[in-house]
């Protein structure tokens, strides 16, 4: 008879309370994968614990850099795992690889790594020169895994290709929703009330949405384009009336809060608290990246709430384009008239399949991945 199944995860970096796509990634995950078998959890201390997780969680890493090479780290995951009889420890992201790799040796458990991207490639994206460090360090912690999850195909191709890894040890574990069904077009139409009461929208206008944090190189530049090309483009069809709303935290200073564009239908919102309602009453969710790795979170949170979306090639990485229908319209890269006919032409009022749920609904992906551990 098999041993029952612990979990350790080891999240390296805030996630509590989950914010933004890679917190609720992780904090999600967890708590659904919790539902289906003993789930421990270490993180930093700043994390904040509620009680409301789900599942237990010791709060006692350091949130100094210096953190991810401190070698007493090893005997304390080692203590915690001889007494919680743990039996697998899931990583996420590489940088605890070598601890990861230490524990799997001296504890004899099972070492799986959660990528939620190819981090790498996302650092060379972003002209760090140390990226091919950081490749070849990569490489090694998946090498030494016994299961790698990945967050998209494409994620999951790639180590198999270029990191040499055993296919049969690569699995797509995707980043999901909470809800198994889309909210009731009253839910909707009263997220829309607030939305238009918030920022003086008018009810013939529609509502179009970007979200996402705004210093992060691929959702700046996707501004940029919003602001110089697309909406230039939409100011020019004197039919179409409309408000772009701009979510999200660090916008860079040079932006001046977007005040030159307030009288060029952009409402800069801010970080709002909660973010849902700007997805339950907006008309189009738009996503003009071009680059980025993993999974464009917000476009899975989107559709989830019923939203159309008009997004990029590159943004849509990720997301079935036969789960999602009409909801999602895929617009070549770098096209960005096509792009702003599409935002134009956009009127669906057709329902998100039940498809998209059976993929994206947490509660599938986390049994999904529990199989594979006891498989």
């Amino acid at each position: 008879m098999k041993a029952p199944v612990k979990i350790l995860s080891l999240v390296s970096y805030n996630f509590l309370p989950p914010k933004m796509g890679g917190q609720k990634g992780i904090a999600f995950f967890n708590r659904h994968l919790s539902k289906r078998t003993d789930l421990y959890c270490v993180t930093l201390k700043e994390n904040e614990i509620t009680g409301t997780e789900g599942y237990a969680i010791q709060n006692i890493l350091s949130s100094s850099p210096l953190r991810y090479i401190n070698l007493f780290y090893f005997f304390t995951l080692r203590k915690i795992i001889r007494e919680k009889k743990i039996t697998h420890l899931i990583l996420e992201h590489p940088y605890y690889g070598w601890l990861g790799i230490l524990l799997k040796w001296f504890c004899r458990i099972k070492l799986i790594v959660h990528s939620h991207n190819i981090e790498s490639l996302r650092f060379k994206s972003l002209g760090k020169w140390w990226w091919g460090i950081l490749w070849n360090y990569e490489k090694i912690t998946h090498k030494n895994a016994n299961l790698n999850f990945f967050i998209q195909d494409n994620d999951k191709n790639y180590g198999v290709e270029k990191y040499n890894l055993a296919p049969e040890k690569c699995f797509t574990i995707t980043y999901g929703f909470e809800m198994n069904t889309p909210p009731a077009e009253e839910v909707k139409r009263s997220a829309r009330k607030f939305i238009s009461s918030s920022h003086n929208i008018n009810e013939t206008e529609k509502i179009l949405l970007f979200n996402g944090t705004l210093d992060y190189k691929p959702n700046q530049d996707a501004l940029d384009i919003i602001l110089t090309i697309i909406n230039p483009k939409l100011l020019a069809d004197p039919h179409f009336k409309y408000k772009i709303i701009i979510c999200g935290n660090r916008l860079p200073l040079l932006y001046n809060g977007l005040a030159d564009y307030s009288n060029k239908n952009i409402i800069y919102a801010g970080f709002v608290d909660d973010i849902s309602i700007y997805f339950k009453g907006a008309d189009i969710f738009i996503n003009p990246v071009t680059d980025g790795g993993g999974i464009k979170t917000k476009l899975v949170e989107a559709l989830g709430y019923n939203m159309n979306v008009v997004t990029t090639a590159n943004g849509a990485i990720g997301i079935p384009v036969e789960i999602s229908g009409t909801k999602m319209q895929v617009i070549a890269d770098n096209d960005w008239t096509s792009f702003a006919q599409k935002i134009i032409q956009t009127n669906n009022s057709t329902t998100i399949s039940k498809e998209f749920f059976d993929h994206f609904y947490w509660g599938n992906i986390t049994e999904k991945a529990i199989n594979i551990i006891t498989g």
